[in-house]
């Protein structure tokens, strides 16, 4: 049985963002799984998403970090909830901060793989990190700290 990406698991109202909305059609169409304590994302980067010839373009690689991290806080503020209530009563946690640090430009004529980890959970926060890698190197890192949001402040 194949795994359910996170982003496939939320429900209508957080399916619409650009870069991991699932009904989102012009998106990027991001997924992530859990492997162990870390979640692990595979996108395949489109001639359209350059920055310049050769090279992804910077704001996509921000908003894959910033999509596979929130979506890891997301997604561990969840299993942790169901560990101690049992409930599946899922709390929303979305961008507080974001930031990136380019090491290497990213090609984008080749996949790119995203992996995070929850570094710390703090009150309402859930800071995570996160780097991506083009063949096996590491083109960027980044930090999200990730807030939890209530619908009834939109």
């Amino acid at each position: 049985m194949k795994k359910k990406a996170i982003q496939d698991q939320w429900s209508e109202l957080g399916t619409m963002c650009w870069g991991c909305g699932r009904n989102n059609e012009h998106g990027l169409q991001l997924k992530s799984y859990w492997e162990g304590d870390e979640t692990v994302a595979t996108w395949h980067p489109k001639p359209y998403h350059l920055a310049f010839p050769g090279a992804l373009c910077g704001g996509i690689i921000a908003s894959l970090i910033d999509c596979h991290s929130t979506n890891t806080a997301n997604s561990a503020a969840r299993r942790d909830e169901e560990q101690k209530s049992g409930s599946d009563s899922p709390k929303s946690y979305v961008t507080g901060s974001l930031f990136v640090k380019y090491l290497k430009p990213t090609p984008v004529d080749k996949p790119v793989t995203l992996r995070a980890k929850v570094k710390e959970r703090k009150g309402r926060k859930i800071t995570v990190s996160c780097s991506l890698y083009s063949e096996g190197v590491e083109k960027a890192q980044g930090e999200v700290v990730a807030i939890q949001f209530s619908t009834k402040n939109l």
